[in-house]
């Protein structure tokens, strides 16, 4: 009779590898599983004595994996979610709705995803939804590295092969603050609003890349006279004074001047993007994130 090998490592040691992996120390995983940091230590040294090779060294105050680490971080990351997809299959066919979407959002969608994903929730009470809020390359990363089944963002990665579904426009306006001098203006022409002091997202922000393919477009240097790393950041210095920003409507209220801000009438905006729903086309779409995929196609008209 033949016989599969089976492997040597557990389940439970290749899960603390994969948070090891994924937060970059022991301590952080262990606050993540609810693990005594001596009990993912001993998984660790157990699997790597198990393989027969080192998986992790040291570096700064956490650790690094090394070439045999990072090989084992994407194999352990196919094998999780080929039997999340089998956990699916064995739902389905006993007639339960069970399983975990795991989506990621660039920062502008926790505006508004969190209304997207209602009524799917309502829908299929017995999935578990597993959410991600990072800036856009922390999301194209986290969708290269297996971690996310989906992800909503306005400017999809060119070196990733994605399936991509428009969802819901994403306009770009320039904000002032509320008694600003051009709010009375009918239009402020490009050249006057472009020499201004601009407020910019930090790098990897997806709207900081769609200013600065626009100004490019234009052939003009913006003046950025500062960077900030969230959206309500970016608010606040603009209602402060400190300068302009182009910023997604959706940050916005839908009254701004509730939060001392303005949308100036600046010619050539808004810069038109669109939210894109996205996966990954070389990985099959578990169960549960190709039917919130179906339920995005179907609910998009109405957004």
């Amino acid at each position: 009779m033949y016989l599969v090998k089976a492997p040597r490592a557990t389940f439970t040691q290749l899960r603390s590898f994969a948070a090891v992996a994924e937060l970059g120390g022991i301590t952080r995983a262990s606050e993540a599983l609810h693990l005594t940091q001596p009990t993912i230590s001993g998984q660790l040294r157990e699997l790597s004595e198990s393989l027969g090779v080192e998986l992790l060294m040291p570096s700064g105050r956490g650790v690094a994996l090394t070439d045999e680490g990072r090989q084992l971080q994407a194999t352990v990351a196919a094998m999780f979610s080929e039997w999340r997809n089998f956990e699916e299959t064995v739902a389905d066919l006993r007639g339960l709705a069970r399983g975990t979407l795991r989506i990621a959002g660039v920062t502008t969608t926790e505006y508004f995803l969190a209304q997207w994903l209602k009524p799917f929730a309502a829908a299929y009470p017995g999935i578990d939804i597993d959410l991600a809020i990072e800036n856009r390359d922390a999301v194209v990363r986290r969708l290269e590295q297996d971690q996310d089944d989906v992800a909503v963002m306005m400017m999809p990665p060119s070196k990733l092969s994605l399936e991509t579904m428009p969802v819901m426009d994403n306009p770009l306006v320039l904000i002032a603050p509320i008694n600003h001098p051009w709010s009375l203006s009918k239009t402020v022409p490009f050249k006057t609003w472009a020499s201004a002091s601009l407020l910019m997202r930090e790098q990897g922000s997806g709207t900081r890349q769609a200013a600065l393919e626009f100004f490019e477009a234009k052939r003009v240097e913006p003046l950025i006279r500062m960077t900030l790393g969230s959206n309500e950041a970016i608010k606040h210095a603009v209602a402060a004074g400190l300068g302009l920003a182009i910023i997604s409507r959706h940050t916005l209220a839908a009254k701004p001047e509730r939060e001392g801000l303005c949308i100036l009438p600046a010619a050539g905006l808004p810069i038109k993007r669109q939210w894109q729903l996205v996966w990954r086309r070389d990985r099959q779409l578990p169960r549960v994130a190709a039917r919130f995929v179906e339920f995005m196609r179907q609910s998009s008209a109405l957004l």
